[in-house]
């Protein structure tokens, strides 16, 4: 699992049927003192999260779990919003 802050949202017109009722957000990795720490991701939101957001996602074949289909083309997923982080 990794940290990361929503910085936007993805429109898409068409895409897999499977994701029709998830959003996908733009996501900048960051490390547990808000830092970037790479460049940024789309990960399909599976909790709700917002821009500006602090939020936990996950990567890999991991990234399907949370959705309600055993395969679908996502490498990314957002799991969890961070309430605090206490160092």
């Amino acid at each position: 699992m990794f940290l990361g802050k929503v910085i936007g949202n993805v429109w898409a017109t068409r895409k897999y049927s499977a994701l029709d009722s998830f959003k996908m957000m733009f996501v900048q990795p960051i490390n547990y003192e808000h830092r970037e720490t790479g460049e940024p991701i789309i990960a399909v939101d599976t909790v709700g999260a917002g821009p500006g957001e602090i939020i936990i996602y996950i990567t890999a074949s991991e990234a399907v779990i949370p959705l309600p289909v055993d395969m679908a083309p996502v490498d990314a997923s957002i799991v969890g919003i961070v309430d605090t982080i206490n160092k």
